[in-house]
C-alpha cells in the first residue's frame, strides 16, 4: 500500500502523475467527442453537395481545437513517462507504463484520423475550386462541360459494371471448381470402398477354399482312422482265438 501511493505521488513541474493521467484523460474524451463531430459535420456536408459555408469554418474551428488537444495530451505522456520511470515499485511502474502507453496510442490514433480528415478536406475543397475554375472558363459553354462529366460518369459506371461482372464471373468459376473438388474427393472415397469390398471379397474366397481343403483333409483322416481301428480289432479277434 505504501509502495501504490508512493506510485501515486510522484509529482513532476505539472503535477502527480495520477493528476497528470486525468488530465489527459479528459483531454481524450474531449478529442474523441471532437473527432465523432468533425466526422458527422464531414457526413452532412458530403450528403448536401457542398463543403463550404458556415460548416466549413465549423471544421476548421473544430480541427484547431483537436489539435490543440492532441498536442496537449502528448505533451502530457512526455511528463507522466518521465515520471513513472521514477517510481520505485517495480508492479506499480509497470502499471503506469501500460496506463501512460495506452494513452499515447490513443492518441497517435486520433491524431491519423484527424490528419485523413485534414486530407480529405483540402482535396474537397481543390476539387471545388477546379470546378469552379473550369465553370467559369467555360463562358455559357456549360452544355458542353455538361456532356463531358456525363461521359466521364458513364465510363466510369461501365468500367463498374465490368468490374462487377468479372468478380461474379471469377466467384461462380471458383464455385464449379469446389463442386468438382468435391465430386473428386466423393469418387476416390467410393473407389477405396470398391476396392476395400474386393480386397474382402478375395480374402473370403481364400479363406473358403482353405477351410473346404481343410474339411477334405479331415475326412480322409476320419476314414483312415476307421479303417485303420476295424484292421487292429481284426488282428486282435484272430490273435486271440
Amino acid at each position: 500500500m505504501a509502495a501504490a501511493a508512493a506510485a501515486f505521488e510522484v509529482a513532476g513541474g505539472g503535477g502527480t502523475l495520477s493528476d497528470l493521467y486525468q488530465s489527459a484523460k479528459r483531454a481524450l474524451l474531449r478529442t474523441r467527442d471532437g473527432m465523432e463531430r468533425l466526422e458527422r459535420i464531414e457526413c452532412s456536408s458530403s450528403s448536401g453537395g457542398g463543403g463550404g459555408g458556415g460548416g466549413g469554418l465549423e471544421s476548421q474551428e473544430l480541427s484547431s481545437s483537436i489539435k490543440r488537444d492532441i498536442a496537449q495530451i502528448q505533451s502530457l505522456c512526455v511528463e507522466m513517462e518521465r515520471l513513472w520511470r521514477s517510481i520505485a515499485a517495480k508492479s506499480q511502474r509497470d502499471l503506469w507504463k501500460r496506463k501512460v502507453e495506452q494513452v499515447a496510442e490513443e492518441t497517435e490514433s486520433l491524431k491519423e484520423s484527424l490528419d485523413k480528415h485534414v486530407l480529405r478536406n483540402q482535396k474537397r475543397m481543390m476539387e471545388a475550386k477546379e470546378r469552379a475554375e473550369l465553370l467559369g472558363r467555360v463562358n455559357g459553354d456549360s452544355a458542353h462541360v455538361l456532356r463531358i462529366f456525363d461521359e466521364e460518369a458513364q465510363a466510369m459506371q461501365s468500367a463498374r459494371n465490368s468490374a462487377r461482372m468479372l468478380e461474379e464471373s471469377y466467384a461462380t468459376g471458383v464455385a464449379i471448381l469446389s463442386k468438382y473438388s468435391e465430386q473428386r474427393e466423393r469418387l476416390k472415397k467410393a473407389q477405396r470402398k470398391a476396392l476395400d469390398v474386393l480386397n474382402t471379397v478375395g480374402l473370403s474366397n481364400t479363406v473358403l477354399k482353405l477351410i473346404e481343403k481343410r474339411h477334405r483333409g479331415d475326412r480322409w483322416i476320419k476314414y483312415g482312422g476307421m479303417i485303420l481301428t476295424v484292421v487292429i480289432l481284426f488282428a486282435f479277434w484272430r490273435w486271440t482265438r
